[in-house]
């Protein structure tokens, strides 16, 4: 019974947050992803006593942190290989790759 009760009082929680931030919003061009993004989170706001019922909601949370640790792995690895391919001489200033002097506020630098 304790499930069910946090389960409704749950939904209007979110229900009465949601409506709150529809109101608030001064222009109606966001309205529509706010309202994509509001269904989401009532979709997984139902479905969660189903999955705690069935015993499924373990199997869920490993699935949703096993690919959001893809995700950030993958992110990293994308970093990494940005960083190795770089060259330092990139961030350079033209004056500095061709020898010249360059004239910085302590007085003249020689390459």
């Amino acid at each position: 019974m304790d499930l069910l009760y946090e389960w409704i009082q749950n939904l209007v929680c979110y229900l009465v947050i949601f409506t709150a931030v529809l109101e608030v919003l001064p222009g109606k061009e966001y309205k529509k992803y706010i309202q994509f993004f509001a269904g989401l989170v009532l979709i997984l706001l139902l479905v969660t006593p189903i999955l705690k019922v069935t015993g499924m909601e373990q199997n869920f949370w490993e699935i949703y942190n096993n690919r959001e640790y893809e995700q950030e792995k993958r992110e990293l690895l994308e970093k990494d290989n940005y960083f190795e391919n770089i060259d330092i001489i990139d961030f350079l200033p033209e004056d500095w790759e061709n020898g010249e002097e360059m004239e910085t506020d302590s007085g003249t630098m020689e390459r």
